[in-house]
């Protein structure tokens, strides 16, 4: 089912209304990882000095060498990490506009969606942001304990959240909060599964651009097969 939903949303890129979201998706994807990547910058600019030396990439300063070769690549290194505050953001922006063009091709019967006010989504963006940013702060350590198993655990931990958060949207459009909560823990292992399959390619720089609005789109897919198996009540 997971698979099927990727395939499903990758299947629609042709579709003219999906691919005006993914492009903006990915601009705006592009936009913030600059962003966040300056900020990190800066950061290390007031911690350690204007200039910082890197293997592979030589010194890199903060102004100059924002916009620089060597930046780039170095954003790109960071993106692996980078891109998982931003899939959050960009997913919460374009959720329902991701959904809407995936209901109106695959689930064109559905009822007009309800919706969620502007400020129930601003705080579930802000909650899901500040949980993201917490876990993966104190991740650093268990980074730094045990190397080997770095990447896995990386994997899972943001798979966990990202699941959370893209099935916690997907839903809330359509069976509200206290809904989509008891259905993610009804079916919890499936979702932590597919959000694990969106974090293993948002560690792949470039790659990473395309995937919080193919990710909005595999979830929306997700969710309506999860729905079709939940018991009526």
């Amino acid at each position: 089912m997971i698979f099927q939903s990727f395939l499903l949303a990758l299947q629609q890129t042709g579709d003219p209304k999906f691919r005006k979201v993914l492009f903006l998706g990915i601009g705006l994807t592009f936009a913030l990882l600059v962003a966040a990547y300056a900020v990190v910058l800066w950061l290390v600019n007031g911690l350690v000095g204007d200039q910082v030396t890197l293997p592979l990439i030589g010194q890199v300063t903060w102004l100059n060498d924002l916009l620089s070769a060597g930046s780039f690549f170095l954003m790109m290194i960071l993106s692996v990490f980078l891109m998982v505050p931003v899939a959050s953001a960009i997913t919460s922006m374009f959720l329902d506009e991701v959904a809407q063009a995936v209901e109106d091709k695959h689930y064109p019967t559905l009822p007009p969606v309800p919706g969620v006010s502007f400020w129930d989504g601003l705080k579930d963006s802000v909650n899901f942001m500040g949980v993201l940013i917490a876990a993966n702060t104190l991740a650093l350590i268990i980074y730094a304990l045990i190397p080997p198993a770095s990447v896995f655990i990386f994997w899972a931990l943001n798979g966990f959240l990202l699941g959370r958060e893209y099935f916690m949207l997907a839903a809330m459009r359509r069976i509200g909060r206290e809904g989509a909560k008891q259905m993610r823990a009804r079916y919890s292992g499936t979702i932590w599964a597919a959000g694990t399959l969106m974090a293993v390619p948002l560690s792949v720089p470039l790659l990473n651009l395309v995937i919080p609005i193919l990710g909005a789109a595999t979830f929306t897919h997700i969710f309506h097969r999860l729905a079709e198996r939940a018991p009526r009540s």
